[in-house]
């Protein structure tokens, strides 16, 4: 009798059914939503592939900012890195030695750390190949402000990959996306070299993670739960980016503080906010219907 029961209500009710399911994608396939996200990054790849070749420009490192700070120039641009050695260090040891296998583990899969392990090396070391750029702004310091940027935006998409489609998948994409993270910074310096810059790869390793990762928190379900962290996070990082637009018109605003300098600022915490949510997270309790689509 309960098993007719079940069908009766679901004909009665189907948007049960619908709001059992992960959110975005109950009427695809696994593969199909696998196949979304590929075909977003072909796209993406593609589209800027079909961009004009963009050259750094020379106007990017005159910085609003210029004050000598403790015998630091730039100095407000240079000491405010310190938070992302902080940041960094902070979240690697937390992931380090988060429990293994209880209640309070955040991984349900030990592998799941080295991710965010990368993440949290590569915060640290932003800070200070952002330090040393600073201090003295051109492009031969640039690439050591770039190189691990690319850690963080490659081992965060590689996190997101893990959680929602699977720690294999994730795992096996880390290296592909951290030596395209590298390759992007390499080429961007050679050609710089050679006499005709070109960012177009660099852009797409910056910029592709903030669209696909939406994507996969839309098309596929959550096996954790604070999965809003990551929307947070991507805010916060969005703010930090009109922060460094809007470096000269914020220092004009009485001269306190430039755009950059709160730039940084808020980039740290966008990273803080990453790793205490994921440190903070549990494995997530869906429904049966939820984990057989998933």
């Amino acid at each position: 009798m309960r098993c007719e029961a079940q069908p009766k209500a679901s004909r009665a009710n189907p948007g049960e059914i619908r709001r059992s399911l992960p959110h975005g994608s109950w009427r695809m396939t696994p593969g199909a939503r696998v196949g979304v996200v590929v075909g977003a990054a072909v796209a993406a790849t593609a589209l800027v592939a079909l961009l004009p070749r963009i050259a750094q420009d020379p106007a990017y490192h005159r910085f609003a900012d210029r004050r000598t700070l403790w015998g630091v120039p730039h100095g407000l641009d240079v000491w405010s890195n310190l938070a992302f050695p902080l940041v960094g260090l902070w979240g690697l040891i937390r992931v380090v030695s988060a429990p293994a296998g209880g209640r309070d583990d955040p991984f349900t899969d030990p592998r799941e750390r080295w991710p965010f392990a990368v993440v949290c090396v590569g915060v640290a070391l932003t800070g200070l190949g952002s330090a040393w750029y600073h201090a003295a702004p051109d492009n031969a310091r640039l690439v050591w402000d770039r190189l691990p940027m690319t850690l963080v935006f490659m081992g965060m998409l590689s996190a997101v990959v893990a959680e929602r489609i699977g720690v294999a998948a994730g795992l096996v994409l880390l290296p592909v996306f951290l030596a395209s993270g590298l390759a992007s910074i390499a080429y961007w310096h050679a050609s710089e070299a050679a006499g005709a810059g070109d960012l177009r790869p660099y852009v797409l390793v910056q910029f592709f993670p903030a669209l696909a990762i939406p994507l996969m928190l839309w098309l596929f379900p959550a096996r954790y739960t604070r999965g809003g962290d990551i929307v947070v996070v991507l805010v916060i990082y969005g703010a930090a980016k009109i922060f460094e637009v809007l470096d000269g018109r914020i220092f004009a605003m009485g001269g306190v503080v430039s755009g950059h300098t709160l730039k940084h600022l808020m980039a740290a915490l966008a990273c803080w906010w990453l790793i205490a949510g994921t440190m903070a997270r549990r494995p997530s309790r869906r429904l049966p219907e939820q984990e057989t689509t998933g």
